[in-house]
């Protein structure tokens, strides 16, 4: 058996879990305390870095079995001639199976769109379909699946199999890009930070307010795994400018666009710094404060509401979080 391409993931606890703020998040995560208490097989789509593997092992976590394994199977690394053993499908000559020691809670197929139309038969005879058939091997244990792909394109294409993609969809959750969901950037930051200061036995950095409003510029095209990886750096490196040099050139957007030669009054000028001026003080604050809305607002002496405005001013979603 290749046993490197079966892996049992360690699942990390409760405290190592953040899945943001915004209301996509929160609406998502409701979802997950209640189809995790059930064993319906579950299909998270999303973008690579997206945080699909997190949601898994969240889910296996949060149900009946989260105390049992978890069975990590990377379909990119299958093959028709080997697929059948990895899964335990095949018997010894004693009627056992190799895997059958690992006794998963869940079993994870990491990207299930890349098998191979021969492995997606196997995994399709393997799995069961109601009462009809009784599972084989450990599949009679949750099943969690992944994708990257839009698989109704690859069904259209006839690249991906329609009984399969139905077998292992009881519940479709959709995982948003991180550019869609920008206000989840510093609490986001907040626990990378905490994670690997631990992790590299560092201080843990206080960002400065600069440095935050790249964040919330950057488009993130490699989604949380990018942002983990950046804040990962930094607490590496000891010095945000060095480790930054994705999120230096971000507001890309904003050179891109042509320079105006139009003059501007002196007022014009004094409240665009003004303005300016502000958006510092209110990250400064939210940053001393941990991204608390509440305490940043009485530091910053306004109410609430207006800090809540001037937030959606600043290009950060007006979101009751407390």
């Amino acid at each position: 058996m290749a046993s490197h391409d079966i892996e049992i993931a360690p699942v990390r606890g409760e405290l190592g879990f953040v899945a943001g703020m915004s209301a996509a998040m929160q609406s998502l995560e409701n979802v997950v305390a209640e189809i995790a208490l059930t064993n319906i097989p579950v299909l998270l789509v999303g973008e690579s870095g997206t945080g699909k593997e997190m949601f898994a092992q969240r889910i296996h976590r949060l149900s009946a079995n989260g105390d049992a394994a978890l069975v990590k199977i990377a379909c990119a690394s299958m093959n028709t001639a080997n697929f059948a053993s990895e899964l335990g499908l095949d018997t010894n000559s004693d009627g056992s199976s190799d895997l059958a020691r690992f006794r998963p809670g869940t079993v994870f197929f990491d990207e299930i769109s890349e098998l191979d139309t021969g492995c997606q038969r196997s995994l399709l005879y393997a799995l069961p379909d109601g009462d009809l058939r009784p599972p084989r091997g450990f599949l009679g244990a949750r099943v969690i699946s992944t994708t990257s792909r839009n698989l109704d394109e690859e069904m259209r294409a006839g690249r991906f199999r329609s009984e399969l993609y139905y077998r292992i969809t009881g519940a479709c959750l959709r995982l948003p890009p991180l550019r869609d969901r920008k206000e989840d950037i510093p609490i986001l930051v907040e626990s990378f930070l905490t994670r690997y200061s631990a992790e590299f036995g560092r201080p843990r950095p206080t960002l400065s307010p600069r440095t935050l409003r790249r964040f919330l510029d950057y488009s993130w095209p490699g989604n949380i795994r990018q942002l983990g990886n950046v804040v990962k750096k930094i607490v590496a490196l000891g010095d945000e400018n060095l480790a930054l040099p994705e999120a230096a050139a971000a507001p890309s957007e904003m050179r891109t666009q042509p320079v105006e030669t139009r003059s501007y009054s002196l007022k014009a000028a004094a409240r665009a710094a003004s303005r300016e001026a502000e958006r510092g003080m209110i990250l400064e604050a939210l940053a001393r404060t941990r991204w608390n809305r509440k305490r940043a607002a009485q530091e910053l002496q306004i109410s609430y509401k207006s800090l809540l405005y001037k937030l959606k001013q600043i290009g950060l979603p007006e979101t009751q979080t407390e």
